[in-house]
């Protein structure tokens, strides 16, 4: 499995609008059929360029919807991003691989 994150550093005055906005976001986003899962976290390490940081991780179902996510969808989805918001949002993007999983069993 594979994990795109999306780090977001987001300008303080428009959070409340960033934050109802990018919830509707990752259901189109989902809606691609490329991704399992979403996960919305907030980082709370206080970044130098201030504003309030977020991830976003999405769970891909495999390499190939990865892929096909950034070949069919990833553009206008970050398009939309770009113009709502502008400069106010800065993003940062990583893939990672899941080698394994471990949970606590009882």
């Amino acid at each position: 499995m594979y994990i795109y994150n999306v780090t977001l550093n987001v300008e303080e005055s428009i959070c409340d609008a960033w934050l109802k906005w990018v919830k509707l976001h990752i259901s189109k986003v989902l809606g691609t059929g490329n991704f399992m899962s979403a996960k919305l976290t907030k980082v709370l390490v206080e970044e130098d360029m201030g504003g309030e940081t977020y991830s976003v991780q999405f769970l891909a179902k495999s390499r190939e919807a990865l892929d096909a996510y950034y070949s069919q969808n990833a553009e206008v989805l970050r398009d939309e991003m770009a113009k709502k918001f502008g400069n106010n949002v800065l993003a940062f993007r990583t893939e990672l691989e899941v080698v394994e999983d471990f949970f606590i069993t009882n």
